[in-house]
């Protein structure tokens, strides 16, 4: 074989600045045949799952990582042999099982062997705490459809006598302590609060469920929520700006790229609706399903993980009633919505019980004075208090 014949396929830059991923999965070994743009591995980035398709055809002569393992950005993975390259012979065996034997690769138990090295069939969150826990997946049994392994699996298939787990920072986890970490220590953070009736605006929610175009999509506040946080930053674009260091310049958008922040089980990912400002309150429901549902099953792409101008965060999903976000870096501010609840209220000096929630705001004190941010806050909160308002401002 010459050395024409073999391809050296090396960590791609998969964008946005990153310099590594780790290593999850195979989905060849060594051996096998592999089409171009076959999907031959999985890794995983601070921001994403991403598979990563063959470049060449030929057969798997070499695996040069193993799942787990932490690559750095052209760092080689595998060897593939071009068209007709045979594949690595194994030592000839002192006794040889019965059964046919092909040339090259022993016994015909040896297919059988390599399929088996082939990754279990488990759910992501399963794989992953099956790494963090450092358990393997090869030896647990699944209960899951058709045999998948579950994270239910994964906890039954540990040590119950272990004290302690340790864990290494990596992946989603590395990237969000690095993140908060830096806008935490640079951008001097302020939290303010108000709490709100949005009776009407439940009542509208309900009433517009009525509506065929939002027949099926959820019960969630948030999207209206998100819809009156966009037309209050029109009066207030000192929200949705940046702090530029080296060129010592404020930057102010005239676009409105909305991050969700969405609990995920590789942790905490802020996926984004690009021109949310753009869109009417159907298309925005629809954008933050999509966007959030892409970061929860995996298939967000750094590109959608990244961009943002403002973030939402909806801690009320938790049944919380309020929070103090750190700030997405780059952005100033970030809405914290809580807990939508039935409470005592006070309507035309009687108590009543009324749909309440507290709204929080964290703003970048560089970017935005105090007056600022509580006219910002206030505005959302009498818009939400009166949602019929919004048909004028909108």
């Amino acid at each position: 074989m010459t050395d024409a014949q073999v391809h050296e396929f090396r960590l791609p830059d998969l964008g946005e600045g990153l310099t590594e991923a780790e290593l999850v999965s195979w989905s060849v070994a060594v051996g096998e045949g592999v089409a171009l743009n076959q999907v031959i591995a999985e890794v995983e980035t601070a921001k994403a799952l991403v598979e990563l398709p063959s470049p060449y055809a030929g057969t798997v002569l070499a695996l040069l990582a193993e799942p787990g393992e932490v690559v750095a950005v052209g760092a080689p993975l595998i060897r593939i042999g071009g068209a007709g390259t045979p594949g690595p012979t194994e030592p000839e065996q002192a006794e040889p099982e019965h059964g046919s034997v092909l040339v090259g690769y022993g016994p015909s138990a040896a297919p059988e062997s390599r399929r088996a090295s082939r990754r279990p069939d488990a759910k992501p969150s399963a794989r992953r705490l099956a790494r963090e826990l450092g358990v393997d997946l090869d030896a647990v049994p699944g209960t899951g459809a058709g045999g998948a392994v579950t994270v239910g699996d994964v906890r039954a298939g540990t040590a119950p006598s272990a004290r302690e787990t340790r864990t290494p920072i990596r992946g989603v986890r590395k990237q969000t302590a690095a993140a908060v970490t830096r806008s935490a220590f640079t951008a001097p953070h302020v939290t303010e609060f108000v709490t709100v009736d949005v009776t009407a605006s439940m009542d509208l929610l309900a009433r517009l469920h009525a509506v065929p175009e939002f027949a099926e999509l959820g019960r969630s506040p948030l999207p209206l929520v998100a819809k009156v946080v966009l037309v209050a930053l029109r009066a207030h674009p000192s929200l949705n700006s940046s702090w530029d260091e080296d060129r010592q310049e404020i930057v102010t958008k005239h676009y409105v790229n909305l991050g969700i922040a969405t609990a995920t089980d590789r942790g905490l990912l802020v996926p984004t609706v690009k021109d949310a400002h753009l869109m009417s309150l159907v298309e925005l429901t629809r954008a933050i399903d999509e966007v959030t549902e892409a970061a929860r099953s995996g298939r967000a792409t750094p590109a959608d993980l990244s961009g943002g101008t403002v973030t939402i965060t909806n801690v009320g999903m938790f049944g919380v009633d309020a929070g103090t976000p750190i700030l997405t870096p780059g952005e100033a501010a970030i809405v914290c919505l809580g807990a939508v609840a039935r409470r005592p209220w006070v309507v035309d000096e009687e108590i009543a019980v009324r749909w309440v929630s507290t709204l929080g705001l964290s703003f970048d004190h560089r970017l935005v004075d105090g007056d600022q941010a509580s006219r910002f806050l206030a505005d959302v909160a009498s818009t939400l208090t009166d949602p019929l308002t919004l048909l004028a401002r909108a």
